[in-house]
């Protein structure tokens, strides 16, 4: 445990709550018949250490030896519950063997600082082999229960340890925070497997399966996952396991629920990132067709639309649903736009034309919207047709970082890749409305979208640098910044840019920002441009989008240069070979959000990221030889 977000448990609770560290750790030790106590962990100081650690489909598995005595550990997670199974397995020990686990908890919301929470005050039950911890308030219970044929709990004061987080301390957060431990079971060692189970479900959800079964039924489900990219060659299984940890079932959201249910869907959403990040839009609609179309999982990618489409307010979609709250937050200018493209794919991709009859409402009433102007400066200027955005003290591109009143990025005016998003909403809004046989009202869209394409042309081309303006009419005029945003002017099934311009753009990205882990936010050769991201909170976002390489970038990036180089799929996938190597690094078995912009490219920010692990994906199926009948 080396920072506030790690733990054994961290359940996803309804709201108010949120998601709550609930079983921090185990202190784990082997007790042996002639006094001998040992320590069984990764660090260099425990008695029984860490000799293998493996990652199979996504259930972690370690291995513990010395003076022929192995412990076998694994964890796994039942699909949907908030639940941990943690089973053990010793082999060669002497009889009188016990395996002693004492658990440690702080309960607090897993964004607090680890001196928050309660560090007394907890109150203990115990029926039979069933322990619950209650903590003041309305945090649910933790479970506790001992799957084995001889265990007993061992009943203590509840004694409080101080606990030190060096991740915490190098990102300039409170460090030392206090853990309760109620005591410890103790279990007989034996050759079969025992398991602690821990959980804030119900006794009877918890109990449901045995931990065997949970293990084969987990087991079947990425069997099935498995099998819907089997014929790609490389990485797609370990990328479709990384891939389903995203797609979430949000707890406490009660009202949005029930209604996807009277409609006879389910409540679906994409945690955008691991650890910290919530549901956001823009990620989820840029993850869509990696994360959900590319792995055969259609019926949620449709309940994933459904769901942001009924949160559509002033014809915008949530930027995100905040930690354990109800409602949606709505500054963004690009994660509506990329709604459009989300939907485009999905109907591609399936063939579902039932859904444009519920989501073509909505998609009209944010065009209008966005035509006749709505909140944080967002709409169409009338003088060209270019969808312009912007309001003081608002990030609303995903350029988005801010430090207090400080926007670093602020992007305000006629950004490159929204003009490209709003350009391909309007083609894509204007095929549907001709497919409905609304051909005045398709005939009006597209007569706009050719004004938008020329106005775009004439505006963004920079000749000084052979590529885009990042933003035009900006308040301090146009940015000639070299960045990676130019790029969904080719890259969008409807490309804006005209395209004998593609080519010197492509170039540009790839001479200036192409890294082998994604593309650089900033070239180079920019005053502002910033190779690591580090130190504080106000250091690492000055850095942020300021050089600092982003993965999911790359799909972008080979979508343009396919539409370059159209007969070279198959070498479009050595832009790939450096992300498949980082299912090996960092947050094992997925990809992380950011990278430093110079070698050795060290991954930075959350160890898990939606849409980079979507978009390596999506393009790894793109480039894929065509499978044989």
């Amino acid at each position: 445990v080396t920072w506030r977000y790690h733990g054994l448990l961290v359940a996803a609770l309804p709201s108010p709550l949120g998601r709550t560290v609930m079983l921090n750790q185990l202190d784990e030790h082997l007790k042996f018949p002639d006094g001998r106590n040992w320590r069984i962990d990764g660090s260099d100081t425990a008695d029984c250490r860490l000799c293998e650690f493996a990652l199979k489909n996504q259930i972690p598995h370690w291995r513990y030896e010395r003076d022929g005595v192995v412990v076998e550990k694994r964890l796994l997670m039942p699909n949907l519950q908030n639940t941990v199974h943690i089973t053990y397995r010793i082999e060669g020990a002497p009889p009188g063997t016990r395996l002693d686990l004492r658990p440690a908890v702080q309960f607090r919301p897993f964004e607090s600082p680890v001196s928050a929470g309660v560090a007394a005050g907890y109150q203990v039950s115990c029926r039979g082999r069933r322990l619950e911890i209650e903590a003041p308030g309305d945090i649910p219970p933790l479970r506790l229960q001992v799957v084995s044929p001889e265990s007993f709990f061992v009943m203590e004061a509840g004694a409080i340890r101080e606990m030190h987080y060096p991740r915490d301390a190098e990102r300039g957060y409170e460090s030392r925070g206090p853990l309760w431990t109620p005591g410890y079971f103790s279990i007989q060692a034996c050759d079969g497997p025992v398991t602690l189970i821990a959980s804030t479900e119900d006794w009877r959800t918890v109990l449901a399966l045995s931990p065997e079964d949970a293990f084969a039924t987990e087991n079947i489900r990425v069997e099935r996952l498995l099998r819907q990219v089997e014929h790609i060659p490389g990485p797609a299984g370990d990328l479709v396991l990384a891939a389903d940890q995203f797609i979430i079932a949000p707890k406490g959201r009660i009202k949005d629920s029930a209604r996807a249910r009277a409609e006879g869907n389910e409540l679906r959403s994409v945690i955008a990132g691991y650890h910290w990040f919530t549901d956001w839009g823009r990620d989820t609609m840029i993850s869509l067709e990696g994360l959900a179309l590319a792995t055969g999982r259609h019926q949620e990618a449709a309940w994933i639309l459904h769901t942001f489409s009924r949160a559509a307010q002033d014809g915008l979609i949530p930027n995100l649903f905040p930690e354990g709250e109800n409602k949606g937050l709505y500054h963004t200018a690009d994660a509506t736009l990329w709604f459009f493209h989300a939907i485009s794919r999905y109907v591609t991709v399936t063939g579902d034309r039932d859904i444009l009859m519920n989501l073509l409402p909505v998609l009209r009433d944010i065009h209008a919207h966005h035509v006749r102007g709505t909140r944080f400066g967002i709409g169409v200027d009338p003088a060209d047709g270019l969808l312009r955005q912007g309001e003081e003290g608002y990030q609303l591109t995903w350029m988005d970082a801010k430090v207090g009143d400080w926007v670093v990025t602020p992007r305000r005016g006629k950004a490159v890749e929204i003009n490209a998003l709003w350009y391909n909403a309007q083609k894509v809004l204007e095929g549907y409305l001709r497919d409905r046989g609304d051909t005045a009202a398709a005939d009006e869209i597209a007569t706009a979208a050719q004004r938008t394409a020329a106005s775009f042309n004439r505006r963004f081309w920079n000749a000084a640098t052979g590529c885009l303006f990042d933003v035009v009419d900006g308040p301090a005029g146009d940015d000639p910044a070299v960045r990676p945003n130019q790029l969904l002017a080719i890259s969008l099934p409807n490309p804006v840019l005209a395209p004998e311009r593609w080519a010197a753009v492509l170039s540009v990205a790839e001479s200036q920002l192409l890294t082998p882990v994604g593309l650089r936010t900033l070239s180079p050769r920019h005053p502002d441009y910033k190779a690591c991201y580090a130190g504080d909170l106000r250091s690492r976002d000055a850095a942020y989008h300021q050089g600092t390489v982003w993965p999911w970038l790359i799909g972008p990036f080979i979508d343009a240069w396919l539409k370059v180089h159209p007969t070279k799929r198959l070498e479009a996938r050595r832009f790939l070979e450096g992300l498949f190597l980082q299912l090996d690094e960092a947050g094992i078995g997925s990809i992380s959000e950011i990278f430093d912009a110079e070698p050795p490219y060290t991954p930075r920010g959350c160890i898990a990221q939606a849409w980079s692990v979507a978009e390596v994906l999506r393009t790894l199926v793109l480039t894929a030889p065509a499978k044989e009948s």
